[in-house]
């Protein structure tokens, strides 16, 4: 693992989806696991500059780290919730891009199973071939995604009690 620092958030950003841009040219049908919250907007507005300049991103995958319980989105419908992660994802990043609705993928916060669907959810992603790259902001506490302090780096995809 490389650690890269810069010296503010536009050139953090325009890195990070530098980054994320050679993936994709590299392997288009790439899978991006991708991040909700205030750190990553500044990386997805400088993805959606690249595409209005070419950048396809008609095959690549990608699937959310998390979403509320309870909150999301019904998947026969629209991106409909204001307050879901789904609609984050497609306000800041989908919507502007020529990504393909069923290669987007987030965890569906009003499964009435939620753990079984926890477990599909990682074979989604294993059947997707794994995650080529990870984008995620780390929050002022240490969080990443529902991974709070304390959690265990070995975690899988399950419900977490905030």
């Amino acid at each position: 693992m490389d650690i890269i620092v810069r010296d503010n958030y536009e050139e953090m950003s325009r890195y990070a989806a530098e980054i994320i841009t050679k993936c994709i040219k590299s392997k288009p049908d790439c899978v991006l696991g991708l991040a909700t919250g205030g750190t990553p907007i500044g990386t997805y507005k400088e993805l959606i500059r690249m595409h209005k300049q070419g950048l396809d991103f008609s095959q690549v995958k990608t699937f959310n780290l998390d979403e509320y319980l309870g909150i999301g989105i019904d998947l026969s419908k629209p991106y409909d919730l204001d307050q879901s992660y789904a609609r984050f994802m497609y306000e800041e990043l989908f919507k502007h891009i020529n990504i393909k609705k069923e290669n987007t993928h987030v965890p569906d916060g009003l499964s009435k199973e939620p753990e079984k669907f926890c477990q599909w959810y990682e074979d989604e992603i294993r059947k997707a071939g794994g995650i080529d790259i990870q984008l995620l902001g780390i929050g002022g506490d240490g969080h990443w995604a529902f991974n709070e302090p304390g959690s265990s780096l070995s975690s899988r995809t399950r419900v977490e009690l905030l």
